[in-house]
C-alpha cells in the first residue's frame, strides 16, 4: 500500500523486507506480516492496518512461462491451491479460507510490454484452472488456459469460449472465459481506473466454478493523469 525506497527495502532468497512489512518462507508456509496505514477517500487520515497472513501450499508448481516471445515477461503460478489465515490487529478481523499464490517477473515494465490483460482461476475439486490473455504492446495476442493437477503439475488445455463482463463503474473492460461463454459478477472487489479484481460464477470444463479474476489496463496505467493520481491512493516513501 505504500511504495518505498531503495533504503528500506531488503531482499533475500526466501524474504522480502518492505519498511516495516516483510514477506518470508518460515518451513513449508509464506509468512506475510502487515505493518501499514490505508487510504481511503473521503478521510483525511489514514488509519493503521497491522497484521499476519499466513498462506499454506496445498501444491506447488516449479514451471514458469514466458508472456511474449523475446521472454522479457514471465508468469509463475508458485501455488495453484493453498490454504490461507489472515489474522489482522488493525482492524479487528480474522478468517481462513483457499488461495492461491502467483509472480509476475521480467526485465522491463509492464506498460512496456503490455497493453491489456485478464485473468482468471478457479478450483475444481482437487484441481485448479487458470486463464491468461491479453494483448501485448506491438498489437498481437496472446491466450492460454492451463490446468493444474492434484500434484500441481500444469496441462494445457483447449481454452474454454470468451465470456463477455459489464464494464466497472470506472468503465474498465472485464472478460473472462467459461463453457458456452456464460459468466456472472458475484462481487467487484477492486475497482480502479486501470485495474479490476472481480469474483465471478462460470462454468469451466463441465463444472460449476466460482472464480477470481483481473483485468488490467496498461495504456491506462501509463497515462499522465492516472500517473498523477496514484500518489494519493498509494503513497510514496523515498
Amino acid at each position: 500500500m505504500t511504495e518505498r525506497g531503495k533504503s528500506q527495502v531488503e531482499r533475500e532468497e526466501d524474504y522480502l523486507q518492505l519498511a516495516a512489512s516483510s514477506v518470508r518462507w518460515e518451513g513449508d508456509a509464506l509468512m506475510i506480516e502487515i505493518a501499514e496505514r490505508d487510504k481511503r477517500l473521503g478521510i483525511p487520515w489514514r488509519r493503521p492496518v497491522r497484521g499476519t497472513v499466513t498462506v499454506r501450499p496445498e501444491t506447488l508448481n516449479g514451471r514458469s512461462f514466458a508472456l511474449d516471445p523475446a521472454g522479457h515477461h514471465v508468469w509463475h503460478c508458485i501455488a495453484p491451491r493453498a490454504r490461507i489465515e489472515v489474522d489482522m490487529q488493525q482492524p479487528a478481523l480474522s478468517w481462513k479460507g483457499s488461495a492461491y499464490f502467483d509472480s509476475n517477473f521480467g526485465s522491463e515494465s509492464l506498460e512496456e510490454g503490455f497493453r491489456v490483460w485478464h485473468w482468471s482461476r478457479a478450483h475444481r475439486g482437487r484441481d485448479a484452472s487458470v486463464c491468461y490473455e491479453g494483448v501485448r504492446r506491438d498489437g498481437s495476442h496472446f491466450a492460454s488456459a492451463l490446468r493444474f493437477d492434484s500434484s500441481g503439475c500444469p496441462g494445457e488445455v483447449d481454452l474454454p469460449m470468451v465470456a463477455p463482463l459489464p464494464n466497472t463503474l470506472w468503465q474498465m473492460e472485464r472478460k473472462t472465459r467459461g463453457d458456452r461463454g456464460h459468466a456472472s459478477v458475484i462481487k467487484t472487489w477492486e475497482d480502479a481506473p486501470f485495474y479490476a479484481r472481480s469474483t465471478l460464477a462460470t462454468r469451466l470444463f463441465g463444472q460449476e466454478v466460482v472464480a477470481v479474476q483481473e483485468s488490467l489496463d496498461l495504456d491506462r496505467f501509463a497515462s499522465p493523469i492516472v500517473q498523477f493520481m496514484l500518489p494519493y491512493r498509494m503513497p510514496r516513501r523515498t
